[in-house]
């Protein structure tokens, strides 16, 4: 079976994970797997390969950067005779998104369409790449994520990004009530909350999300509450029980199972690890 990997698996309350990965020509291919929650983008570096796909293999050279989304299964391998070294930087699929939406940015062409991950031969990309590893090794904000999309968008496709002026990917209403819910009082008030910020009925914030996110309410109010409840376990020392009911969990035992569900940690054991990858 696939691995399903989690964001937070890897970043630890970090807005985005970076790394530099080298293959070698006869290494071992890379498990193939897909992503629970969140969109990588692959800045190929040097050497050559192939990303290998439900759909087929595709070649990788120096200079290609490929957009990979939670639902596109993939692997790589290296190939003859230097191998491939990219820079990877993965980012929670939420708040890319929402950065979508708060520069109403609408993906057109490939973007939208394509069957699997979704490449661009843009060489002059591979400089943002390497900034953002180099902003990762020191502690990242959230601005340097957004720095890194602002950066990079133009060079990989600039024919298929709507201009501001563009159709939205959501309605405004959904998209200003997406982004309100990631203050902590509104996200304690939990999907009645978001009900009363969209001003809409239920059923019908249930389908605009559909379409617009592929999510249910509960789900993008639930993986919220878990992002933020990630954060709060990697960069503060507030107990469990204090960050669940920040959250909006019913009680402490319920936010434990539900944590320990998506990350295959507890929140305990999530916090350890966590504080000692900030560790030189």
């Amino acid at each position: 079976m696939d691995q399903a990997l989690r964001f937070e698996s890897h970043a630890f309350g970090r807005p985005y994970h970076a790394a530099r990965v080298r293959i070698a020509a006869r290494a071992r291919d890379t498990e193939l797997h897909t992503h629970a929650d969140f969109h990588e983008l692959m800045g190929v570096v040097s050497g050559s390969g192939e990303h290998l796909l439900t759909t087929g293999t595709q070649s990788l050279v120096a200079g290609d950067v490929v957009l990979v989304r939670p639902q596109d299964r993939h692997a790589v391998r290296g190939a003859a005779p230097d191998g491939l070294e990219f820079v990877n930087v993965a980012f929670p699929s939420s708040a890319w998104q929402g950065f979508l939406d708060l520069t109403r940015t609408n993906p057109t062409g490939s973007w939208a369409t394509a069957r699997g991950p979704v490449a661009f031969h843009t060489p002059a990309a591979i400089a943002v790449f390497e900034h953002a590893l180099d902003r990762f090794q020191d502690e990242p904000g959230a601005y340097d994520l957004m720095r890194f999309w602002i950066d990079l968008l133009p060079l990989v496709s600039p024919g298929e990004l709507a201009s501001p002026a563009g159709t939205p990917i959501a309605p405004d209403w959904l998209s200003k009530a997406c982004r309100s819910m990631r203050a902590e009082e509104n996200l304690r008030g939990g999907v009645p909350r978001l009900l009363e910020l969209s001003g809409v009925s239920p059923a019908h914030l249930s389908r605009s999300m559909r379409a617009a996110y592929g999510r249910t309410p509960t789900a993008f109010v639930a993986d919220l509450r878990l992002e933020h409840a990630a954060s709060l376990l990697a960069a503060t020392n507030h107990p469990v029980a204090a960050i669940a009911a920040r959250c909006g969990f019913t009680s402490q035992s319920y936010f434990t199972r539900c944590f320990t569900a998506a990350h295959q940690l507890s929140p305990r054991d999530f916090r350890r690890r966590s504080q000692r990858a900030f560790v030189p």
